[in-house]
């Protein structure tokens, strides 16, 4: 049998226009800690040659002169007319140089905060950038309207994803990939990979598995039959399974018993490097971690992290000798917020000094919190040695974590230890996930909930029972009509209804909305609404217990999922 070369870049037509150049190596990509698996990997670039032609994705510099090889072999690049990145780093900066030297005339169309990465990159060259949010269509001719959509996250900040309606394949980068490399284009098989795609997930997005959702949710208005992912088979056969598959594991990490949040921010990549490796030790050993890159994130989103973790590890670079101002503004927050039960970790990378991270390590210490690992000091780039070092030090943490919470445990009576129990068993019972929206004067009112129940059938009716003061003025009188929004599974409706909202503030106004007969708010990201009306109102305790009847109704999506809340415990929603 003969056996493949060690590098080599596949070429097949996937679609009206379209190709894929897979970029194909069997060996272990050393700079890499996620291939650890050793199966090699395909780096996926996508050509559509229409009227005008764009290259989406090209691959890194492991692989730059066989790609611009292949393009020049087949003369790709003389009507290359753009070059869609779905996100830049100084592994993809080696190729995009190169492209630019073979074909000067394209436009590279990436994010805003891409954009200002290559303007670094090439700080004498001057560049044609197109930077989208995500409102903007790139017309190639024949039906090729591409369209984008912005996709965060805290290791890719400046992520896009991009959709050709000609044909319904969405460019997904690095989500729903694999690290594999065989001869399929495209996933027959697809059974096959399911350890290779949670494996990759865990490695890649399991610290980040917020902000996936999040992306996940705007990547819903697109309506692909395939992904044209980054890395591995073409997702052609598994779309829609694969897609429930990632939100089914994002929950799984936001259920852990305990949490970690991982704070940091990164000005060359080598910080970003480390704090994914603590955060693959730490998800190996089932932590939860919400891992925010602080350039990113609000105050409100770092303090909320911080007093919902069981411990915290901030990491920093060192900038002329000062850490980043995100990062100072992080520790205050951690130091004026955190309690000194939570145990804590301290990172950093540094190229002459290491000030930011001394920095962050004593005015820790000094406020009395114990480390879960020994600060760790990376000097430039982060080595192999040094990234399954840090893979370690999560695992200490994880460790470290697990015997605090034991040591804090109290010791229970034979009734508390039955009270306990009989919250659990009251805490599996599971509702669908609802917003209720109202009219408060002439304000719109919503709140959510999961504790819905069809009660009659002549007429039709459900009862809801909201806690008291949450809807006071509101819910409290017979005839005040309302619209019961049933959420859609895979849609994050329900973060606009969780989180804080300032004085004034409207939660509806990042949401799709159409006003119902009654006069309510309908969610249109929801799978169905009920118009209701308020007939009886009985108090129970901490709650009221609404009895109301349904007057009009409608399936809003019919093939989605209706959206289900899962508690551990009866003592919080």
């Amino acid at each position: 049998m003969v056996q493949p070369r060690s590098r080599d870049v596949q070429v097949a037509e996937i679609a009206q226009n379209t190709r894929v150049l897979r970029s194909r190596t069997w060996d272990r990509l050393k700079f890499e800690v996620e291939y650890a698996r050793q199966k090699g990997t395909t780096a996926n670039s996508y050509l559509i040659q229409a009227e005008k032609s764009a290259l989406i994705d090209p691959p890194g510099e492991s692989f730059t002169d066989i790609f611009l090889k292949e393009l020049h072999d087949h003369q790709y690049f003389q009507k290359l007319d753009y070059v869609i990145l779905g996100h830049v780093n100084s592994n993809r900066i080696e190729t995009i140089k190169r492209l630019l030297e073979i074909a000067p005339q394209i436009t590279i169309v990436c994010s805003k905060p891409a954009v200002n990465t290559l303007k670094a990159a090439f700080p004498n060259q001057e560049l044609n950038l197109y930077a989208v949010r995500g409102e903007e269509v790139l017309d190639l001719g024949k039906g090729h309207e591409l369209q984008f959509a912005f996709t965060p996250t805290p290791r890719w900040v400046d992520g896009i994803c991009t959709y050709d309606p000609a044909t319904r394949i969405l460019y997904t980068d690095k989500f729903f990939g694999a690290h594999v490399c065989d001869d399929p284009i495209f996933d027959e098989n697809w059974k096959k990979l399911d350890d290779d795609r949670h494996y990759y997930f865990d490695c890649l997005h399991a610290a980040q598995s917020k902000q996936v959702e999040d992306a996940i949710d705007k990547l819903s208005r697109f309506r692909p039959k395939w992904y044209g992912v980054g890395h591995g088979p073409i997702v052609r056969y598994s779309q829609s399974r694969l897609k429930l598959e990632y939100l089914e594991w994002c929950e799984q990490q936001e259920t852990q018993e305990l949490s970690v949040a991982l704070l940091y921010t990164s000005a060359y990549g080598n910080t970003a490097t480390v704090a994914h490796a603590i955060a693959k030790g730490l998800t190996d050993t089932e932590i939860n971690v919400e891992s925010i890159n602080c350039e990113l994130a609000d105050p409100a989103e770092i303090t909320a992290a911080i007093e919902q973790c069981d411990g915290f590890v901030i990491g920093s670079p060192t900038l002329g000798g000062h850490a980043p101002t995100q990062m100072q503004t992080a520790l205050g927050l951690v130091l004026s917020t955190a309690s000194k039960t939570k145990i804590a970790g301290v990172f950093g990378s540094y190229g002459w000094s290491g000030e930011a991270i001394d920095l962050l390590e004593s005015k820790l210490q000094d406020a009395g919190f114990a480390f879960g690992f020994d600060t760790i000091r990376v000097k430039f780039k982060p080595t192999e040695e040094d990234l399954q070092h840090c893979e370690k030090a999560g695992t200490e943490f994880a460790q470290a974590l697990k015997k605090a919470k034991k040591a804090r445990a109290p010791r229970q009576v034979v009734a508390e230890v039955q009270s306990d129990r009989t919250e659990q068993a009251l805490g599996r019972v599971i509702g669908s996930l609802c917003v209720i929206t109202a009219n408060q004067g002439e304000t719109p009112f919503g709140i959510l909930t999961s504790w819905v129940s069809q009660a009659t059938f002549t007429p039709p009716g459900v009862t809801i029972a909201v806690p008291k003061g949450r809807a006071e003025g509101v819910l409290d009188q017979a005839e005040t009509p309302f619209v019961l929004n049933i959420l859609r599974e895979g849609r994050n409706v329900r973060r606009n209804f969780i989180k804080m909202t300032a004085p004034g503030e409207d939660r509806f106004a990042e949401l799709s909305t159409e006003t119902a007969a009654n006069g309510c708010v309908v969610l249109l990201d929801a799978l169905a609404y009920l118009e209701c009306k308020i007939q009886n109102r009985m108090d129970c305790g901490d709650h009221w217990l609404l009895y109301a009847t349904v007057e009009n109704g409608k399936v809003l999506e019919t093939t989605g999922m209706t959206a289900i809340q899962h508690r551990k415990s009866a003592t919080a929603y």
